[in-house]
């Protein structure tokens, strides 16, 4: 039986691979690699890890990089919480993303959902069908019998908060080395990062730019001032705000330009830096944090 602390050499800046469109997966993380990326973040639910493992597996044909060089994440879905199927899961995504072994393997969401192959379970009233018969924690050793198997590098959980966080850190015979939820200046989650960070977790922040949803931290005044001042894109502020905060981050670039863009990233000066930190706005864009279901929403301007 292993025990570990939860210590991850995982790149910062990290490629997320939610893109619908199953040719733009290919571009775009083939663009990405090129770009100087090399952590890839997959889900089963994103339905195209086939399409991100032909992608990398031709960036390291062609000697862009090795599979050494590469951080690959995928996450296991909400239907397959139950412990036994947590191994077929990841071997399937393994399998479809052409490795032999993951990095890094998270919970998607803290929610389970009716087992089986549908990712979207609904009663005939349009409802979701939750499993009530698994516990999270079930899930979460099942999760570490995957590390002991040696396929498996590290684990952890994706859009939780402190109140499933701390009951699965303590009681887990291997820690969560990540934790991946929505975080930007209007959702900096500040409880959360100085609890990962006391625990030596990495908080990896998703939707950075606010997905691009407008209005958004993207058109924020503070950040366009910022931009403006220090020759940068507002793109840029932002991410170098989140690395500079103690967090990794996901962006999905979906051009070759972007990609360098979104890439090249400098430390932004200590009074702007604290300008962002200071943005009083709050709104999360993503409600599946209390319902298990993935889904942005736009910021709505009061009337």
């Amino acid at each position: 039986m292993k025990t570990t602390d939860n210590a991850i050499h995982m790149p910062v800046l990290g490629f997320g691979t939610l893109i619908p469109d199953k040719a733009v997966t290919i571009s775009a993380t083939r663009d990405a690699l090129e770009a100087g990326f090399r952590h890839f973040d997959c889900a089963e639910r994103y339905r195209n890890e086939s399409e991100v493992g032909e992608a990398l597996q031709a960036g390291i044909a062609a000697g862009v990089a090795t599979r050494e060089d590469i951080f690959v994440t995928t996450k296991l879905w909400n239907s397959n919480h139950r412990p036994e199927r947590v191994e077929p899961a990841f071997e399937a995504s393994l399998k479809r993303l052409r490795i032999n072994y993951l990095d890094l393997y998270l919970i998607h969401t803290p929610y389970a959902f009716q087992p089986g192959d549908e990712q979207d379970p609904r009663d005939q009233d349009g409802n979701v069908i939750y499993d009530r018969g698994v516990t999270l924690l079930d899930t979460w050793r099942a999760m570490e019998n995957l590390v002991d198997g040696g396929k498996c590098r590290a684990i952890g959980l994706s859009d939780v908060g402190l109140k499933e966080l701390v009951p699965i850190y303590e009681s887990a015979r291997i820690k969560p080395a990540v934790v991946q939820v929505e975080s930007h200046p209007y959702l900096p989650e500040t409880e959360l990062l100085e609890y990962c960070k006391e625990k030596g977790i990495v908080l990896l922040a998703f939707a950075p730019l606010g997905h691009g949803i407008k209005p958004g931290p993207l058109e924020d005044p503070v950040v366009l001032d910022i931009a403006a001042r220090i020759g940068k894109t507002p793109a840029q502020v932002l991410l170098a705000w989140a690395i500079q905060r103690g967090t990794a981050l996901l962006t999905t670039p979906k051009t070759a330009a972007r990609a360098r863009e979104n890439f090249d990233i400098s430390p932004l000066p200590e009074d702007a830096f604290n300008e962002i930190t200071n943005i009083q706005t709050r709104q999360r864009f993503n409600q599946v944090v209390s319902t298990g279901v993935p889904g942005f929403i736009p910021q709505v301007k009061p009337q």
